[in-house]
């Protein structure tokens, strides 16, 4: 089906489908490409929700979201087919009982090969009036686990990190934070 939204198109709507790596009658699991937003916001005309019709294959009803990634995080992205499905895991998410895993390329490597970031972000403006998330004791607590999974010499380290907390970019103020930011990241 087309969305009402004239900036996406036939091709993104085909690309979606072919990025489906699981599908049940419950749930649909896709590989959500880095650049697409999840949500839509004041500036976001292009975004997942509104293409949640392409989704549907053989239901009546859009698949739900039910967590969402970063618009510049790729990754595994879970919908729900049904309603029940969607309460289901919902509750699954915000009790915690998902456990998520980010895979990171990273400059440099961390002091130690697995450890825990407890640190408050928040929204700092730069020089140049820019906002980016950053270390900040006004922020709120945001918390994760990393484990160095390998590394290249003292240059790069592919971590796993496990957000406890969800906060915006948290994963990459808590890189940078650890003095190995993500490769690529702005």
């Amino acid at each position: 089906r087309k969305s009402n939204l004239s900036i996406i198109n036939d091709d993104d709507l085909i690309e979606l489908r072919e990025r489906v790596l699981y599908r049940d009658n419950n749930v649909l699991v896709i590989n959500k490409p880095p650049g697409l937003a999840v949500q839509g916001g004041s500036s976001i005309t292009r975004h997942l929700d509104a293409m949640l019709d392409a989704l549907r294959f053989d239901l009546t009803e859009n698949p739900r979201l039910v967590h969402r990634l970063d618009k510049h995080t790729s990754g595994v992205l879970v919908l729900a087919r049904t309603s029940a499905s969607a309460a289901f895991l919902t509750k699954l998410f915000r009790n915690r009982s998902i456990r998520k895993v980010y895979w990171a390329l990273t400059v440099g490597i961390p002091p130690l090969t697995e450890g825990v970031l407890k640190l408050p972000l928040a929204k700092v403006s730069d020089i140049r009036g820019y906002e980016r998330v950053r270390f900040s004791e006004e922020g709120q607590v945001a918390i994760t686990k990393y484990t160095l999974i390998s590394s290249i010499g003292r240059k790069a380290s592919w971590l796993a990190l496990e957000p406890e907390t969800g906060r915006t970019h948290q994963l990459r103020a808590h890189m940078e934070a650890l003095g190995t930011p993500i490769v690529g990241d702005k």
